[in-house]
C-alpha cells in the first residue's frame, strides 16, 4: 500500500520547511534509507528519508517551494498504484510542535478512501504522535497523566512518551474532555499516528474510531497492558496501587514532574507525593528524587535482592528487558551503516605529553575546565579544515562536501548512545568548546537535549579513553564518511633516539566508508591530526 511522506519537524522551532531540491524523480525506486529530498529549515539543511521502500508516485510541493510542518510532500508505492483518493482527500494539518501534533480532521491512509470519509465535527480535537527527534520512526507511551473522562486543559501534559532520544510530554493545546487513549501504556505509535481524542464531555465519537483507527499502526507491546479505555472508568484498588505514581499528584490529579524524575522515581520505587519539587511552580525534577534517602525504601530493599537472587538460583532462569526506542534506533542505524557502508580502519598512535602540559597551563587562566575531549574536537575540526574530503557524505548519486564543519561527541547513556553536535568548531575557541559540549552533555542526560542540538554532524568522535579502553573501532555514524575512535592516554616505553623513554601516548583509529573516503586521503587527515596534537600551540595560532 501506498506511504504518505510528511514534511518532518527538523528543529525544535520549524514550522515549514522548503524544499530545496528533490534527490529522487517521479517514478524513481526509492529505497527506506535514501534520501528523497533537501529541506531547509530554520536551523539547516537536512534530508528527508522517507524509511519505506517503493515507487516515488507523487511529489506535492515544488522545489523551492514550502510546505508547513505534517503536510503532505511525497507518496511512495508501488509502480502504477492507484493514489487518487489520497491526493483528492489530502487536507493542510496543523503543525506539530515539539509536543504534541494537533489537528481537527482525519488524515486519510490507503484504507481510508474518499467514501468512507467522514467529517470530523470541529469540537473534537484530534491528538497525534508528535516527530520529537530526526530519526524518530515511532514513540512509545510511557505514562498517561489524563485518563479518559478526566478535564484537560491546553497547557496540561496529558502523557509522556518515549522516543529515541528522551522522555518528553505530550501537551495537547486544547481545552475539553480527554475522550479518547489510542495507545495503551507500553505501545508505540507511529509518527501522525492518532493517541488520543479531546472535545465536549460526553461526546459519541464511535461513527470517527475506525476511520482514524486504520491509521495507526502498533508495534508489539513491550509489556502487559491494560485495554484502551474509550469511556470514563473507574480504577480498581489494584490498578490504582499498582504504580506508586498512578494517583500521585497536586495538580488536577497528576503529578506535576519532569519526564526524567517520573521514570528515575519509576525505577526505584519512589512514591512522588512524598517529595516537595524544587522546579517550577513547585514542580518535581531529577535533583528532587535524587535527594530522597533510599535507605527506608522497602521497594529499593527488595530491588537490591533480586540481583543476588538471580545468581544463587539453582535453576536456569533469565531476564527480559523491553527494548527502548533509542536502543531500536541505534540498532537500526548502526546495522544500516555497518552492513551498507564498506568500512576500513586507519590506526595511529599519538605522543601526548606535550598536549598534556598546553592543558595544564590553559587551565590555569582559562573560566571553563578544558577536557582532552574538548582539545581533541578542536584539533579534528582544524585537521578537516585541511582534508575537506574527510568531512563529506555519502548520498548515493552524489558525494556531498560539507563547508560547516559540525563535530558530534558521542556521550553514553543508561538507554544508549547519543551524539550532541558542537556546531561550527572549528570556529571558536577552546573555552568556547568546551562551554558548548559541558551544556549539551548535561541536557543529554537530563533528556533536556532538542533535536537540533544532537543533528547536523559532519564528524563523530567517539572516546572510551576515561574508561580505560585501550583502543577500539567505531561504526560510522551516518550520515558522516568518518569517525574517530579514541583510546586512553597511557604511559609506555618508546624509543626515542637511542634510548628507550617512557612517553603518554594514545591510540586513534580511524573509520572510514570507502565510498567516500580512500586510504591515502585518511592516512593524510591523521597525520595532521597528528601534528595538532603533539605541538598544540599550533592549535592556538
Amino acid at each position: 500500500m501506498a506511504e504518505v511522506i510528511r514534511m518532518p519537524l527538523l528543529s525544535d522551532t520549524m514550522t515549514e520547511g522548503k524544499i530545496a531540491q528533490w534527490n529522487k524523480k517521479l517514478g524513481d525506486f526509492v529505497k527506506s534509507d535514501d534520501s528523497i529530498a533537501d529541506v531547509e529549515t530554520d536551523k539547516a539543511t537536512m534530508e528527508v528519508i522517507p524509511y519505506v521502500s517503493g515507487t516515488l508516485l507523487y511529489i506535492g510541493v515544488e522545489a523551492g517551494k514550502a510546505a508547513k510542518v505534517n503536510d503532505i510532500i511525497a507518496i511512495i508505492g508501488k509502480e502504477g498504484e492507484d493514489i487518487a483518493s489520497l491526493i483528492e482527500t489530502k487536507v493542510d494539518m496543523a503543525p506539530m510542535t515539539t509536543e504534541a501534533a494537533v489537528d481537527t480532521t482525519p488524515t486519510p491512509t490507503p484504507s481510508a478512501t474518499a467514501a468512507q470519509t467522514i467529517e470530523i465535527p470541529k469540537d473534537l480535537t484530534i491528538i497525534r504522535m508528535p516527530l520529537l527527534s530526526d530519526t524518530m520512526t515511532e514513540g512509545k507511551i510511557v505514562s498517561w497523566n489524563k485518563q479518559v473522562g478526566d478535564s484537560v486543559k491546553a497547557d496540561d501534559a496529558i502523557a509522556d512518551v518515549e522516543t529515541d532520544k528522551a522522555t518528553m510530554e505530550v501537551v495537547g493545546y486544547t481545552e475539553g474532555t480527554l475522550l479518547y487513549q489510542g495507545v495503551a501504556v507500553g505501545n508505540a505509535a507511529k509518527v501522525n499516528g492518532v493517541i488520543a481524542i479531546i472535545g465536549k464531555a460526553g461526546t459519541d465519537i464511535t461513527p470517527y474510531l475506525p476511520m482514524l483507527m486504520a491509521e495507526n499502526t502498533h508495534t508489539e507491546p513491550s509489556k502487559a497492558s491494560a485495554p484502551i479505555a474509550t469511556t470514563a472508568t473507574t480504577p480498581s484498588v489494584s490498578e490504582t496501587t499498582h504504580d506508586p505514581m498512578a494517583n500521585a499528584g497536586t495538580i488536577d490529579g497528576r503529578v506535576k514532574a519532569s519526564p526524567l524524575a517520573k521514570q528515575i522515581a519509576r525505577e526505584k520505587g519512589i512514591d512522588l507525593q512524598l517529595i516537595k519539587g524544587s522546579g517550577d511552580n513547585g514542580r518535581i525534577v531529577k535533583r528532587d528524587v535524587d535527594n530522597i534517602s533510599q535507605t527506608a525504601s522497602p521497594a529499593n530493599v527488595q530491588q537490591s535482592i533480586a540481583p543476588l537472587a538471580t545468581f544463587v538460583n539453582t535453576q536456569e532462569s533469565h531476564t527480559d528487558t523491553p527494548v527502548t526506542q533509542m536502543r531500536k534506533i541505534i540498532a537500526q542505524r548502526l546495522a544500516e551503516s555497518k552492513f551498507t557502508a564498506p568500512h576500513f580502519y586507519l590506526k595511529t598512535s599519538v605522543e601526548m605529553d606535550q598536549l598534556m602540559s598546553a592543558r595544564k597551563q590553559i587551565n590555569l587562566v582559562s573560566p571553563i575546565k578544558i577536557s582532552i575531549n574538548d582539545m581533541m574536537i578542536k584539533a579534528v575540526s582544524l585537521s578537516l579544515v585541511k582534508h575537506p574530503a574527510v568531512n563529506s557524505s555519502w548520498m548515493g548519486d552524489f558525494i556531498r562536501q560539507n563547508h560547516h564543519i559540525h563535530i558530534g561527541s558521542a556521550i553514553a547513556l543508561p538507554e544508549g548512545l547519543i551524539v550532541p553536535v558542537i556546531k561550527h568548531a572549528n570556529q571558536k575557541t577552546l573555552t568556547q568548546i568546551a562551554a558548548d559540549a559541558n551544556e549539551l552533555y548535561e541536557k543529554a542526560r537530563t533528556k533536556k537535549i532538542q533535536p537540533s542540538e544532537f543533528t547536523g554532524n559532519t564528524f563523530t568522535i567517539s572516546n572510551l579513553g576515561m574508561m580505560d579502553i585501550d583502543e577500539f573501532t567505531a561504526i560510522i555514524n551516518p550520515p558522516d564518511a568518518c569517525i574517530l575512535a579514541v583510546g586512553k592516554i597511557a604511559q609506555t616505553p618508546v624509543v626515542s633516539g637511542n634510548q628507550i623513554v617512557v612517553k603518554n601516548i594514545m591510540k586513534l583509529t580511524l573509520s572510514c566508508d570507502h565510498r567516500v573516503v580512500d586510504g591515502a586521503v585518511g592516512a593524510l587527515f591523521l597525520q595532521t591530526l597528528k601534528e595538532y596534537l603533539e605541538n598544540p600551540i599550533a592549535m592556538l595560532v
